[in-house]
Formats: C-alpha cells, sequence, structure tokens
C-alpha cells in the first residue's frame, strides 16, 4: 500500500483525526479528574482528622483530669503527705483510685505508689484493689517521671500488674496507654509518689477508627518521641516510626496540620497537643485509591477507543475502496481517449461526488466530438449577429438622417424656427447614440441641455427661461454623460405652473474644497409635501455605493443613460422619485438612479440632496469628484 495513495492517505488521516481528539480529551479528563479528586479527598480527610483530634484531644483532657484527682481528693492527698495507713484511710484511697479509673472509659487499671510508707495500691477491672507494702516504684514510673516532667504518656504496650504477681492468673493482659504522673507537694517538688492510668488502646481506636478505611487507607497515631501509639499493624506499636515519610515537617513538629505527597501516597496530618501529650495523627492514602475512578474512566475510554479504530479502520477501508475503484476507472478511461479513442463507453459509477465527474466527463467527451461541426454552427451564428448589430446601427442613423434633411427641407422653404428645433432634436439625438465616451465634459453635458431646454419652451410657448451661471474653467471638468437632463426634467413634468408666465429654471457650478464640483438645479415650481419629501431624502441616503451597485448588477452596462429613448424624449424611470413624492405617493427610481450612477464612478464622495426652497420651489445639489479635464467635443451640431 503506497503511501501517496488516496486509499493510504484516506485511512491515515481518519485514524488520525480520531485518536489525536480521543486521546487528547483522555489526558485532558484523566489530569482533571484526578486532580478535582484529589483535591476533594485533601478536602474531606482535613475535615476528618479535626473531628478525630478533637475527640482525641477531649479524651486525653478527661484523662489528665482524672489523674490531677490524687490533689483535688483531700483524704488521698493527706494520706500521700502523712504515709499514715489505717483501715479507714486505705478505703478512701481504694474509693479515690476507683473514682479515677471510672473517671475516664475503657481505664484498664489504676496505679498508686505512696513514697512515705513505699506502698503500692492498684485497682483493675477483674481483681479489684490490691495494696503491698514496703515495695520500690515500678521502674517504667521512674523512668518516666522520675524527674523533669510531671507527666508524660508511655507509648501503646501490653498491660502487666505492676509487680502484683497474684494478678497475673486474674488479670488478661492488654494493649494499652499509659498516663504517667509524679505527685509532689506543693507548692514545693518534693516527690509525694506515683500514680498511673492505663487506658485501653480500644478507646483510641473507636476514635480513629472513623476516620479511614481500614482496606485501602492506613492511619497512625504517633507521639513527640516519634513512636507508634496507633497503627493497624500490631507489630509497630510502641515501636519508634522508621518510614522515611515521617522525616520533616512531621518529625519537627513545625505546623499543626497539613499535607504532602510521597512514595505514591497521600499523607494528611493533624496534631493534637494537650498538657500531658502531643500527638499527629496521621492518615496515609494511596493515589491509586483516590484515582480510582479516573482509572476506571480511562479503561472504558481506552475500550471505547479499541472500538472505535475497528469500527473506523473497518469502515475507512470500505469507503476507500468505494472511493478509489471509480477513480481508478476514470484513470484507465482518460488513458484510452489519451490513446486516441475519443468513442470510449464510459460507465455511470454511482450518484455521489466521483458518479458527477464521470457523468461530467462523459459530457465532455460528447463535446469534444461534437467539437468541429458546433465551431463551424458557431462561427456562422457569430456572422449573423455581427450583420444584425450593423443593422442596428443603421435605423438610427438613417432617422438621424432624415431628420437633418427635413431641416434643410425647412430652411429652403423659410422656416428657420423648423429647422432650429429640428436641429436641436438631431443634436440630442447624436448625442444620445454616442456610446464611445462614457465620460464627457460639463460643455457637451450643457449644450445638450440647452437644445432639450429649446425644445421644451417651443413646447411650453416661452412660459419659462432657462439660466446658466457656470465659470469657463469648469467647462472642460468630465462628468457621466446624460446626468442632469433627468434632474431638469422633473421640473417641466411636475413641478412647472402651465398657466405661469414667469417660470424659473436655473443652474450654476462652482468648485468647493477638496476638488469637489457642486452643481444646483433650482426651480419656482411647485414644492414637495413635506413627509414625501422626507421619503425621498430617506431613499437617497440608502442608494447604494459602487461596490454594492457592482455585486447587484454585474452584467449591467453602468454608462447607459436610464432616461433618455433613443428617439430624445424623456423616460418615466428618470423623473419617477419625484414624481410620486410631489403627488403624494412613495419615490422610487429616478433621482436614485441618478446617485447611483454618479456613486459608481465617484464613491462616497457622490451626493444627492433634494430641497424646498423658501416659498415654492424646489432646490436640487449634485456634488462630484472633480476628475482629470479633457478638451470639449467638437460636434457639428453645437458649432452649426
Amino acid at each position: 500500500m503506497r503511501f501517496n495513495s488516496i486509499r493510504t492517505k484516506l485511512i491515515v488521516f481518519m485514524l488520525l483525526a480520531t485518536i489525536v481528539p480521543i486521546v487528547t480529551t483522555m489526558i485532558v479528563t484523566y489530569s482533571y479528574t484526578s486532580h478535582s479528586m484529589k483535591e476533594r479527598a485533601l478536602e474531606d480527610t482535613e475535615n476528618l482528622l479535626y473531628q478525630g483530634q478533637r475527640n482525641v484531644t477531649a479524651v486525653l483532657e478527661e484523662l489528665n483530669l482524672g489523674s490531677l484527682n490524687v490533689y483535688s481528693d483531700p483524704e488521698l492527698y493527706r494520706q500521700l503527705q502523712t504515709g499514715l495507713a489505717d483501715f479507714q484511710t486505705d478505703s478512701s484511697v481504694f474509693a479515690a483510685m476507683s473514682y479515677m479509673k471510672s473517671s475516664v472509659p475503657d481505664v484498664h487499671q489504676v496505679y498508686l505508689y505512696a513514697s512515705l510508707g513505699q506502698r503500692a495500691t492498684i485497682v483493675t477491672n477483674v481483681a479489684g484493689a490490691k495494696r503491698a507494702n514496703e515495695v520500690e516504684p515500678f521502674p517504667e514510673l521512674v523512668s518516666y517521671v522520675g524527674s523533669g516532667k510531671s507527666a508524660a504518656m508511655q507509648p501503646t504496650h501490653m498491660s502487666h500488674t505492676y509487680g502484683f504477681t497474684s494478678l497475673q492468673p486474674q488479670q488478661p493482659s492488654e494493649k494499652v496507654f499509659t498516663l504517667h504522673r509524679r505527685i509532689e507537694r506543693v507548692p514545693s517538688n518534693e516527690e509525694l509518689g506515683f500514680v498511673a492510668m492505663d487506658v485501653k488502646l480500644s478507646l483510641l481506636t473507636d476514635i480513629v477508627g472513623q476516620l479511614y478505611d481500614r482496606s485501602e487507607e492506613e492511619l497512625y497515631v504517633v507521639d513527640e518521641n516519634g513512636y507508634f501509639i496507633f497503627a493497624d499493624d500490631d507489630a509497630l506499636l510502641g515501636k519508634p516510626v522508621a518510614a522515611s515519610w515521617y522525616m520533616g515537617a512531621l518529625a519537627s513538629g513545625e505546623y499543626n496540620s497539613g499535607h504532602f505527597e510521597k512514595n505514591g501516597a497521600l499523607f494528611v496530618y493533624d496534631r493534637v497537643q494537650t498538657a500531658i501529650a502531643d500527638w499527629v495523627i496521621v492518615k496515609r492514602i494511596p493515589t491509586s485509591y483516590l484515582i480510582r475512578e479516573a482509572n476506571r474512566a480511562v479503561a472504558i475510554n481506552l475500550l471505547v477507543l479499541a472500538l472505535s479504530l475497528i469500527v473506523i479502520v473497518t469502515a475507512t477501508v470500505i469507503v476507500s475502496l468505494r472511493i478509489t475503484a471509480p477513480v481508478k476507472q476514470l484513470v484507465r478511461y482518460m488513458n484510452q481517449v489519451q490513446a486516441g479513442n475519443l468513442q470510449v463507453p464510459i460507465q455511470n459509477a454511482g450518484k455521489d461526488e466521483i458518479g458527477l465527474v464521470l457523468v461530467r466527463f462523459r459530457s465532455m467527451m460528447d463535446t469534444i466530438n461534437n467539437l468541429i461541426l458546433r465551431e463551424y454552427k458557431l462561427e456562422l451564428a457569430n456572422k449573423t449577429n455581427q450583420l444584425r448589430a450593423l443593422q442596428a446601427q443603421i435605423n438610427p442613423h438613417f432617422l438621424n438622417n432624415t431628420i437633418q434633411i427635413i431641416g434643410t427641407l425647412a430652411l429652403e422653404l423659410g422656416v428657420p424656427r423648423i429647422y432650429a428645433l429640428l436641429s436641436a432634436l438631431a443634436r440630442m439625438m447624436r448625442y444620445s447614440m454616442d456610446n464611445e465616451a462614457k465620460t464627457i465634459t460639463l460643455r457637451d453635458e450643457l449644450a445638450h441641455l440647452k437644445a432639450y431646454v429649446e425644445l421644451q419652451k417651443e413646447r411650453y410657448e416661452n412660459r419659462f427661461s432657462f439660466q446658466v451661471e457656470v465659470d469657463d474653467s469648469l467647462l472642460d471638468a468630465e462628468m457621466p454623460k446624460m446626468l442632469l437632463q433627468p434632474v431638469i426634467e422633473n421640473y417641466f413634468k411636475h413641478g412647472m405652473d402651465k398657466t405661469a408666465e414667469d417660470g424659473l429654471l436655473l443652474l450654476h457650478a462652482r468648485l468647493r474644497e477638496g476638488q469637489l464640483l457642486e452643481i444646483v438645479i433650482e426651480n419656482n415650481g411647485a414644492s414637495i409635501p413635506p413627509v414625501r419629501l422626507a421619503e425621498l431624502q430617506r431613499e437617497l441616503a440608502s442608494a447604494p455605493f459602487k461596490d454594492d451597485i457592482l455585486g447587484d448588477m454585474p452584467h449591467a452596462d453602468m454608462e447607459t443613460n436610464p432616461s433618455t429613448e433613443s428617439s430624445g424624449q424623456p423616460s418615466e424611470s428618470a423623473d419617477y422619485s419625484v414624481k410620486l413624492a410631489q403627488a403624494g405617493a412613495e419615490p422610487k427610481i429616478g433621482l436614485n438612479n441618478v446617485l447611483a450612477r454618479m456613486r459608481m464612478i465617484y464613491g462616497e464622495a457622490a451626493q444627492l440632496h433634494v430641497e424646498n426652497k423658501t416659498g415654492k420651489g424646489v432646490k436640487i445639489t449634485l456634488i462630484l469628484k472633480r476628475l482629470h479635464e479633457k478638451g470639449g467635443n467638437t460636434n457639428e451640431s453645437i458649432d452649426r
């Protein structure tokens, strides 16, 4: 399978287009899910450890208060101070120690040693109270509180009988942690004795057991000396912590709470600080347990990816075969055509794009087979069209020559006025038939307007006057052909008072700043109603610019005059807008056409404004961008 084949490229592309997004999604989802699960687990664990720390603190505070009962019980404290022993004193001591044992749940036994008299007393759950005289204090008490601190916690260990051998068959051994306290004469530091309270580890287990999942997580309670108070592994109880995770912030006691990741696990800790102990509760959560849901999602995604690959590869092979087989067939057709077989039979290959290509190829071959005959017919048709175009030019010229003949006859018969009117009409026809020049000069346009006005004066019996005020320097300025006649034509159709004798039509032009040519056409005819004038102004404001016109009229001749027929008579479209506005109807085409033609040539610089004059009459202002000047058109009729 060559890599430059369509089939190979299609398979590779579809595999990449599928695998890359899926793998990227899996990576992003896994990363986000893992992070969010860690954050959520951390928050929940911190809350749990905080509650556990509060509960453990409460137990230790109760244990501390229970051990201080040796000071609050006057009979017990007096016996320790005097060293006297009798039945009544012994009863008071037993009662005080039983109270101390019951002050904290799960106290296994309480041991009391009086230095004066060297008497040891123990109260247990099984054997009750026992006393021994003339004995030394138990060595563990001396090692923990013999000097220095007045109270200390002994890490978890198996309980013993504090030297009372008679208790060994009766008192079962328990895992306990012990509070040792040295009893002193207040306010001095003189030693009066010792008290030890063994607390079952089950009390601590009940509290911290609610803080973790035993099947997946681990929890430790470590004292300030680095010994295990609580651990799931009984072999670790009472032993120093040798794990690497304990080093650093945990061992130094720098922070009261926090978390860190080490050896593929998340460690969260919170300190328990009381008067008798400084412990830290540490919870170890394996990272794999934290992100187990994310791992499940990855497994599901991998399964989906595998299934997708199977489906995609199968579909790609099928699709590529269906696509490439017609392409190869088309190549064989082309090879036959290249060899000179223009009659090769081309079979349909379906209704898809490849089948459409084959259909087009067959159509192309039909075209090629008929090319010689069709070329001959097209050549004949082109010649016929050329003859028709020449004939279309002969008819207007014949009409123009006929008008000149009639004018000459009128002059011979002594009717010069008819000759003048016919000459004016001939000049207008010649001006409108000149399609070679797309732009003309202002001089040519004014000559055309004068011929048009001359005909209108004869029509309306000289009831109006036409005045032109244009500086000679502006006469050679270029402008579109037949631009001003539609504007002047509006006056005769809609604004002129047919009964008045003082009609006035004024045209003047001036050069504004920025090389702009301003042409103003005014009349003293009827004004446009305000409402319709506003509508007309909105129509002009929304007239299209050059690009819009080219997009909407791709095949239009942009310089063809829309307002004048070949006969010289004005068309309805030229003055339609003003006519409708003065008649109370919606403005349409006329002035919009003029402005559109202006903008086709001058762009945004072209403007056309319509306004009513004070009193009566209408003022129309055209603003053009002055183009380069050229010499005036030497028109035979104008010279004549």
